[in-house]
């Protein structure tokens, strides 16, 4: 057999018909067999039962959307900084600033931007002209942070306290251990 009756054989046996079968007599002559009757009562013969069963082999089609949206927060420009301070009375500027308790959570689209102070702490700045005290856990350094980080946007859209890792740009992944609201004294 040639490689090209070879080839094509099978793409053959997929475009006969199954309702004529040729069936070989005893006396070597081919001659054609109805067999519609055969498979009218749910019969199939035996050379397509193969192809038949390729054809009730049940696809299964899946589709896995995925939404993940993360959020980039840039470093504080240092502008920001300084016209938080413009904002204060010029003949008393406060020379320190005092931590105050602040809630577990803050709104991600609140943040304005970001600074690392020392040890294990970061600065948030809030679009309100707040800020914001961002303690890291043990293990991680502020100095990872100096181009800003990554949060994964959650349902509620708060950055919140032991539940998201902040990822920064530098591969360091790190949860807020605790926040403080830095407040003017």
């Amino acid at each position: 057999m040639s490689s090209l009756s070879a080839f094509l054989a099978p793409f053959a046996l997929l475009l006969l018909n199954p309702a004529a079968v040729t069936d070989v007599e005893s006396s070597g002559r081919l001659t054609v067999k109805d067999t519609s009757s055969e498979q009218s009562r749910g019969q199939a013969l035996p050379g397509w039962m193969m192809l038949d069963a390729m054809q009730q082999v049940a696809v299964n089609q899946q589709i896995r959307i995925e939404r993940r949206v993360t959020i980039r927060i840039s470093p504080a420009v240092p502008t920001q900084s300084r016209n938080l301070m413009a904002d204060l009375v010029r003949g008393s500027q406060p020379t320190n600033f005092v931590e105050r308790k602040f809630g577990k959570c803050v709104a991600i689209s609140s943040i304005a931007g970001v600074q690392p102070a020392q040890d294990n702490r970061l600065m948030l700045y809030l679009r309100d002209q707040r800020i914001i005290s961002a303690n890291l856990e043990k293990a991680c350094s502020a100095r990872d942070f100096y181009s800003g980080f990554y949060v994964e946007q959650n349902a509620d859209g708060m950055l919140c306290v032991d539940r998201d890792k902040l990822h920064s740009r530098t591969g360091a992944n790190c949860e807020v251990a605790r926040m403080r609201q830095l407040v003017a004294q």
